[in-house]
Parts: structure tokens; sequence; C-alpha cells
């Protein structure tokens, strides 16, 4: 049995909280906010929990025993607490209060730790940041990585647990060509630390990152629904060393065709850090191939306004190579 609508904790990803419209999860997510009150040693967690995406779990529902004073009713409902085993949280809050009232102490506050929903709670009214993300709207920031870049007119940024790394997104939803999802946007961008295993070459890197790339968006989606009718071929369009903020890199253009709708355009440009380990960064871009999606271009545009964080130039296509 599904609960309430409200923010729950996300089964697949930790400290992170998704929307329960009362039937099914959806794609809104948020950071943990912080807990409620914690419940006492003994009673029944009330907190919703679940594996995969199914519904999260909620307590069974028995009515909460009747209010009394004294030893004896004291008494008699601890031993219902026990013959039963499971109770509804609000009988260990009735209980309680009882204790409370008999020995003029302040009853600690317990019962279920699920958010309550208000106005500002729903995703529509609002998005929280991703926690690798800054505050400001206009500006997509990758702490971990070092990079920052603006967020183009028409985008936002995604506060969404099911993407990969820090990303962007055009603001547009559209009923996804494959089915199964309603979500599916004209155009993303994404910003990751490339996996060791993949090498230390980023023209290596990116040619093994265009394929997952590809298939991230017009594959299988992270629940695996094929949105876009799953990838029939490509063209490599581009390959080619590019600076990137400075720092010598690589990026593959591929051409996708799908199995149902306009297919799109792919993009991997990976290139060092400037912090840390200068470990390898992969910055993936998509954009559809519809006349609804932003132009090509874009892409050059996003790439080349690319830049370390805290550096106030414009860095990208066309700077100075610095030293890997």
């Amino acid at each position: 049995m599904g609960g309430p609508p409200g923010w729950y904790p996300d089964p697949n990803a930790p400290a992170t909280e998704r929307w329960w419209d009362g039937t099914a999860w959806t794609a809104h997510s948020r950071a943990a906010q912080a807990p409620g009150p914690v419940p006492q040693a003994g009673s029944p967690q009330g907190r919703p929990h679940g594996v995969g995406f199914g519904a999260p779990a909620v307590p069974l529902h028995r009515p909460a025993a009747t209010p009394g004073t004294g030893a004896r009713s004291r008494s008699t409902h601890t031993l219902a607490l026990a013959t039963a085993g499971v109770v509804l949280v609000a009988a260990v809050a009735a209980g309680a209060v009882l204790l409370g009232k008999g020995n003029g102490s302040t009853p600690e506050a317990t019962g279920s730790v699920t958010p309550t929903v208000t106005a500002t709670d729903d995703p529509e009214d609002g998005a929280s940041e991703s926690p690798s993300d800054g505050g400001d709207a206009a500006e997509l920031v990758d702490q971990f990585n070092g990079i920052t870049m603006p967020v183009p007119e028409g985008w936002e940024k995604s506060n969404s647990s099911l993407d990969q790394g820090t990303t962007m997104h055009t603001a547009e939803t559209y009923e996804c060509p494959g089915g199964g999802s309603p979500l599916c946007r004209h155009g993303r961008v994404s910003s990751l630390t490339a996996p060791q295993a993949d090498g230390t070459s980023a023209k290596a890197v990116a040619e093994k990152d265009i394929e997952r790339a590809a298939d991230e968006v017009y594959g299988e989606d992270a629940i695996g629904n094929s949105v876009h009718g799953g990838i029939t071929s490509h063209t490599v369009l581009d390959q080619r060393t590019i600076a990137v903020g400075g720092r010598a890199g690589h990026l593959v253009r591929w051409r996708v065709i799908t199995g149902k709708g306009p297919g799109g355009y792919v993009q991997s440009v990976v290139f060092p850090s400037t912090v840390g380990t200068e470990a390898l960064v992969m910055v993936r871009l998509a954009f559809d191939a519809g006349p609804d999606a932003p132009e090509l271009d874009e892409m050059d545009k996003i790439v080349a306004s690319i830049r370390p964080v805290g550096d106030a130039t414009s860095g990208g296509v066309g700077s100075s190579i610095g030293p890997r």
C-alpha cells in the first residue's frame, strides 16, 4: 500500500529525498532535509522505506488506545503494546502523553519522521539546488571538478538524483517518442569525473565515453525504459583536440539515429581538471535533432564558456592551452 504524497528518503540515492505522488515515485528529488523528531527507543520506526522504486512502506493502521490515568491504565497500555508487536505510531505518542501526566515531565515527541507536506514542498512550486552545485541559478558549478559554465536562456539546473554528475537541461519537457515518460528534454549537459579505468589520455577517454553519453540519453533511461526507441545507428561527425578552460582536451561528436523520434546529437568533451589530482573531467552534451531543440552551434558556445571555478575569464575554445 502506498503512503500519502510527500518527500520520502530516496531508496536508491543516500542523502536524497524523492517526491511520492501517492501512487508512484516521480522524477523530482532534492537533498535530504533536516530530520524530524526521533522516535523513542523501542518504538516502531515510522520512516517510509523501500527497495528499488517501490511504494514507501506505511505502518499498519491500528486504532489508538483510549487515554486513561493511573497505574492500571499505563500497565494495560504497556501489555497491549507487547501483545500487538506493531502498533500505530499515534498509540505510542498517546502512551508518552500518559507517562508525562504521571510524572510531571514533558514527554519526548514520537512518531513518523515523514516530512510534513506544505505548499512549498511541492516539487512543482520550487526545486532545491544540487548538493554539488552553487546557488546561482544562472551558473552551473561543478565544485568537485572545479569547473563552471553559464546556464543558457531557457535552460535550468537539474535537481534529479537520477542524473549523473552536475547537470543542466532545457526547461521544457515533452512526451518521449518511445513512451514510458513525459519528461524528455530537448537538450542536456552533464559534468562528471572520468573513470580511472578509461585511462589517462583525454582522447582515449572521450572515444570510450561517447557511447555511454549516447546511451544515457537515447538508449535506456535510468529505470530501463527505451524512451526514444533505442539507438539504431550513429555517425561520427567530429573528433579533434580542443582547448577547454585553457586545458588541452579532446572532443568527439555523434549524430544518433533512434527507433522513435528524430534522434539527436551527442558530444563528449574530456580535459584535465585544474583542481586536486587534475583528474580528467567529462562534459557530456546531448541535443535532440527536432525543430524544438537548441541549435547545434549552442554546443560549441557551451563548451567555449567552460572555465575553472573562480576564473573570471571566458575560457573555452581558443584560450591558451595550459600544462597538463
